[in-house]
């Protein structure tokens, strides 16, 4: 029974390589055991090389089963004990890592072969052209051969670079690890957990980050692919990567269209002229390369190059220095063009930051008796890993100081009476060091360490040179969200306070972030991602996808594979009100009819088994048919199907995997204490559309700053909006730094015509 279970758990790509070796084996013995002694071992040597891969690379495939076999049986076990369970996961990690080696060295012995089967080609070709195979000692005794040995020679050469073109497409595993994991969610999380941990470690180290890779417990790192690891269980209801990401194309269509932006209040003028005027710092913070790759994808490092100084090395000793700058203070540099400021208006800063800490900027503009902190977004690991650590924590008193103190007692009453609060924890963590940065001890802050000086208050403390301005604390992203934090603890001190967080993540909840309301304000752009990032959402967006791909019974191998391709690579209308453009333009589109696949849409009839490539998905925002004819493949053929296309008929019954993964999500139904809590976006909401419909660029154009000409409005919005994803192919490209300020622009500008 053992044999036979081992079998069964082998994928069958496994099964027809081991063959394929082995028979490159034999052959290639039998040509070895023939040329050798006429030949000698140096003419011989491509082809024992190539023989001796095969085997060495069945060998690698028996160990990697093992390997891999081990690995999974260690992900399946678990304990109550917490420290038998910490003993379990060390001995995953272990065997994880032996997998990993095993996989690694079958890829080096994968490109050996490959690059033999394409020299053993090179030289069949050579000796076919030239209409001689004495050339080469070991063509030349198979040619004067009999023919069965010539036909034996052409299977070789076939099943040589069979081998080599298979495995380059069939990935490392040996085994199926739904033969061990079945529809077990917790054993999917465990797995997808160590996938992530080791997989985040190592790009870590290939960054620099070397400390990284040799840390076994439990560190932050672990945290963030725990978290991954528990968004990836989805595997646990039967559903693969390609069939989920169908399951959110057809979310997608069918999903209900969002309220109307004409029954929302326009946002006021002063504010948006604010935004508008403070954008460029927030985007300024971004000194990196990042902001330069944007704006400039051809030529980034000279533009890069040129924002940090580097052609202008003699005027370095008169930019201030920040904690982390490099040896010519470029990014001091980079900062102060970009905003267009002397060096005398930079007065603190720092750059080069360790996890859950911010880079920031702080500048005095005396002409606007302002003093503004530029918070930067997400630019390096550690930002990707404060960003990871999204799970909640409680928020301190301390944290919410500026609530406490607010001058409306109905805010402080409420505050007060619903303690606990929440918010996103790596936010929460980098906010506090912040205030500690910039403001520490405010009492006897000469006996404190320098970086723990209230620096702050002694530029803007009674008497000192900032008295009576205004400060203004802003932030693009991950920099919008710790500004906002920060906001929430300063308020009290610096009652001329205003914090404004450009595509800000949800990091407080919605008690907290209605009281902040009147000083903290969050600019979201179009369908910004980030304002919808939560592992509330993420649930739930999970969630919906894989119940509208169950209910859906027309999901057949083409429509996934259409779909799929539909949420990766096809630009697409946004928003509402589609305006249909002028037939014959080169984006020209059907708009979207609410009717079922099958059915007529928008003229079109929908079908499976229409012309190929020929045919037209009119329910698709294509990017005009050439592109489309480019990308379409026949997959009609293939053999991916829908997990639930047979099981329709169960869909309510407790024995279906996919009513019981959807038991677990967390919905208004079933709330339990385990749930994630809802993060919101702090303060007053502006939510920033286009005034018209207009077709994005490809994605392969969208990050040019040259976009089509459209006019924008700005509406103040409810929290409700932004509780949950936009499932959107462009939303990621909604989310540059530099995409609201344009807006903003016309914004300002339409509203002077209309004056």
């Amino acid at each position: 029974m053992g044999w036979r279970w081992g079998v069964k758990s082998l994928r069958y790509s496994t099964m027809v390589l081991g063959v394929s070796n082995t028979a490159v084996v034999i052959l290639g013995g039998c040509f070895l055991l023939l040329s050798f002694p006429p030949c000698g071992p140096r003419r011989t040597l491509p082809l024992a090389v190539v023989t001796l891969a095969a085997a060495v690379r069945i060998v690698a495939m028996v160990h990697t089963g093992i390997a891999q076999q081990a690995t999974a049986t260690t992900v399946v076990e678990s304990s109550e004990s917490a420290v038998v369970d910490a003993v379990i996961r060390h001995q995953r990690r272990m065997r994880y890592k032996k997998w990993i080696w095993w996989t690694r060295f079958a890829t080096v012995v994968m490109v050996v072969q490959f690059v033999g089967a394409t020299y053993l080609l090179l030289k069949i070709i050579k000796s076919a052209s030239h209409d001689e195979t004495t050339g080469d000692c070991v063509l030349g005794i198979v040619s004067k051969a009999s023919t069965w040995k010539r036909n034996m020679l052409v299977l070789f050469i076939v099943m040589v670079c069979f081998v080599a073109l298979l495995q380059c497409f069939t990935g490392s595993d040996v085994l199926r690890w739904r033969s061990f994991y079945s529809t077990e969610d917790n054993a999917w999380k465990a797995h997808y957990r160590e996938v992530f941990d080791h997989g985040m470690r190592e790009a870590l180290c290939c960054l620099g980050r070397v400390k990284y890779l040799s840390v076994m417990e439990e560190d932050e790192v672990y945290s963030v692919a725990r978290l991954l690891g528990d968004l990836v269980a989805y595997r646990a209801s039967g559903t693969g990567h390609l069939e989920l990401l169908a399951g959110l194309a057809l979310f997608q269509r069918n999903s209900l269209p969002s309220k109307r932006h004409e029954e929302l209040m326009d946002a006021p003028r002063g504010q948006i002229e604010e935004a508008a005027i403070l954008h460029k710092f927030a985007e300024a913070a971004y000194t990196g390369p990042l902001l330069d790759f944007g704006r400039n994808p051809f030529i980034f490092p000279c533009a890069w190059l040129y924002r940090q100084g580097i052609f202008t090395p003699w005027s370095c000793n008169r930019r201030p220095k920040l904690h982390g700058d490099n040896w010519w203070r470029g990014h001091a540099a980079a900062f102060l063009k970009y905003v267009g400021l002397p060096p005398g208006a930079l007065r603190q800063g720092r750059v080069c930051q360790a996890k859950c800490e911010a880079a920031y900027f702080i500048v005095v503009l005396h002409h606007a008796r302002t003093v503004v902190i530029a918070v930067r977004g997400t630019e390096t690991p550690e930002d990707l890993i404060t960003d990871g650590l999204c799970r909640e924590c409680t928020l301190s008193a301390e944290d919410l100081d500026g609530l406490m103190s607010h001058p409306c007692s109905d805010i402080r009453q409420n505050i007060k009476t619903s303690f606990p609060h929440y918010g996103h924890s790596g936010i929460a963590v980098a906010a506090r060091e912040l205030f500690l940065q910039i403001e520490g001890n405010r009492e006897n802050s000469g006996d404190e360490e320098p970086a723990l000086r209230s620096y702050l208050s002694s530029l803007m403390g009674p008497g000192c040179e900032c008295d009576g301005y205004k400060l203004r604390i802003v932030g693009h992203s991950l920099g919008g969200a710790i500004a906002a934090m920060l906001g929430l603890r300063l308020y009290n001190r610096y009652p001329n306070l205003h914090v404004y967080a450009y595509g800000s993540l949800p990091c407080v909840d919605s008690v907290v972030a209605e009281a902040c309301s009147d000083f903290v304000t969050s600019i979201v752009y179009n369908n910004e991602f980030s304002a919808r990032l939560s592992v509330g959402s993420i649930l739930r967006l999970r969630a919906a996808a894989i119940m509208t791909l169950s209910q859906d019974s027309k999901t057949d191998t083409a429509l996934i594979y259409r779909l799929a391709r539909r949420f990766l690579y096809l630009g697409q209308y946004q928003s509402w009100g589609i305006k249909k453009l002028a037939p014959g333009s080169v984006f020209n589109s059907d708009p979207v009819s609410s009717g079922e696949y099958g059915q007529n849409v928008g003229g079109d009839q929908y079908s499976n088994k229409d012309k190929g490539k020929e045919e037209r998905f009119s329910d698709l925002f294509l990017l005009g048919r050439p592109v489309v004819e480019e990308m379409v493949v026949d997959v009609e053929q293939d053999n991916l199907t829908s997990p639930f296309k047979d099981e329709i008929s169960i869909a309510n019954s407790l024995d279906d995997p996919v009513t019981e993964f959807m038991e677990t999500v967390p919905n208004s139904n079933h709330v339990s204490a385990d749930d994630p809590k809802e993060m919101f976006l702090p303060g007053l909401i502006v939510h920033i559309v286009p005034d018209k419909r207009s077709l994005l660029s490809p994605i392969w154009k969208a990050l040019t700053i040259n976009e089509m000409p459209q006019k924008f409005k700005a509406y103040i919005a409810d929290r409700e909006t932004f509780k949950d994803f936009v499932v959107s192919p462009s939303m990621f490209l909604d989310h540059l730094p530099w995409r609201c300020h344009n807006a903003l622009q016309n914004i300002l500008a339409a509203q002077d015509s209309n004056l």
